[in-house]
């Protein structure tokens, strides 16, 4: 299992005792701040650990939902506008206001861990948001997955929510163009 110094703290009570558990193989310190009693530590909980507010979003929501079989080359992450910016290699940061951010986030099991991150109605309303930064071939690949998904989502919480969104008129209009 995966813990943060805070945790640590309150596990060990001191920095010593950290230490101590770390010297004796009983803790392993994975990376500043990140410590696991395990082997083994898939890097996206190791991710979802070190940033709890963040929420996965664009390719890697699109790969973990099996919207494209494109293994993203980093962890794209969203978080609040006023956040502070994560200098982590690893990590594509975006800013999305916090009136939004978690409108249509979901906890999902991926790697046996559960990450926050936007379900299927989200993510196609981020698709359409982004077009326009996307590879034409991957908005392609993607779009043609959710046409094939169309029946199983819940239409009316998709337009709801596409009304809370910056450009709403934009994303609805583009919704029903090239999806429904």
């Amino acid at each position: 299992m995966l813990y943060t110094y805070t945790e640590c703290l309150d596990r060990y009570k001191n920095d010593y005792q950290i230490r101590r558990a770390v010297d004796s193989g009983e803790l392993r310190k994975i990376e500043p701040g990140i410590y696991s009693d395990e082997e083994f530590e898939f890097e996206t909980a190791i991710i979802s650990k070190k940033y709890p507010n963040a929420v996965f979003t664009m390719d890697s929501a699109f790969y973990y939902l099996g919207l494209t079989d494109t293994v993203p080359d980093k962890y794209f992450l969203v978080t609040d506008k006023d956040a502070s910016k994560i200098r982590d290699a690893r990590v594509m940061q975006s800013f999305d206001n916090n009136s939004i951010l978690e409108v249509g986030m979901t906890v999902r099991d991926v790697d046996g861990v559960k990450i926050r991150m936007y379900g299927y109605e989200r993510m196609l309303l981020e698709l359409l948001r982004n077009k326009n930064k996307m590879p034409f071939d991957r908005y392609k690949e993607i779009i043609q997955n959710y046409r094939k998904r169309v029946d199983s989502m819940d239409i009316t919480f998709l337009m709801d929510m596409a009304e809370e969104m910056p450009k709403s008129d934009m994303i609805i209009r583009a919704l029903e163009l090239e999806v429904l």
